[in-house]
């Protein structure tokens, strides 16, 4: 079914505005989706704070050009694409994460397909290797683990020698 001007106006309008809050913006190729997928996955990412938008592919380079961001490739926009916006500026990497665990799990049908991140496209490998990372939590917990460490081992030291000092 086609879609109207009018139509096409308010989606591309919906789109610029939430484009214009994103933190970070991943694409991924859907198919295959049942409607109960696309809602589950919908609700995971609207409760960490993004989106999963479906448009067109010419929406969405239109809404990204106005809004001043990096030109959208042909190779990022492939198949049937959603956009998955953050507006998280604590982890912008999360929603990728979520996606790509997301498509593990139903056999690979969603897929991310690029980024963009910092005012910079992201292709596909780059977007699938970013949502491979540990996320910002787990790299925190292993940088305090790491610093707690060596004073761990410094006041066990201290502590044993203190108790095999004799008695004055």
């Amino acid at each position: 079914m086609a879609i109207t001007k009018a139509k096409k106006g308010q989606i591309l309008k919906d789109l610029e505005e939430k484009f214009s809050r994103a933190k970070s913006i991943y694409f991924a190729e859907n198919k295959g989706l049942s409607v109960k997928d696309v809602t589950l996955l919908r609700k995971k990412l609207h409760d960490s704070g993004a989106d999963f938008v479906v448009a067109k592919k010419t929406l969405m380079k239109l809404a990204a050009k106005n809004q001043k961001l990096p030109e959208i490739t042909d190779e990022v926009l492939t198949g049937p694409i959603a956009a998955v916006i953050s507006y998280d500026e604590v982890d912008l990497i999360a929603p990728s994460k979520m996606v790509k665990d997301f498509g593990d799990k139903a056999e690979n049908k969603v897929v991310l397909t690029g980024g963009i991140m910092e005012g910079r496209l992201l292709d596909k490998a780059e977007a699938i290797e970013l949502a491979s990372l540990p996320s910002k939590l787990q790299l925190l917990a292993r940088l305090v683990g790491s610093m707690k460490s060596p004073l761990t081992g410094f006041y066990m030291v201290i502590k044993g020698l203190s108790e095999k000092a004799p008695a004055a």
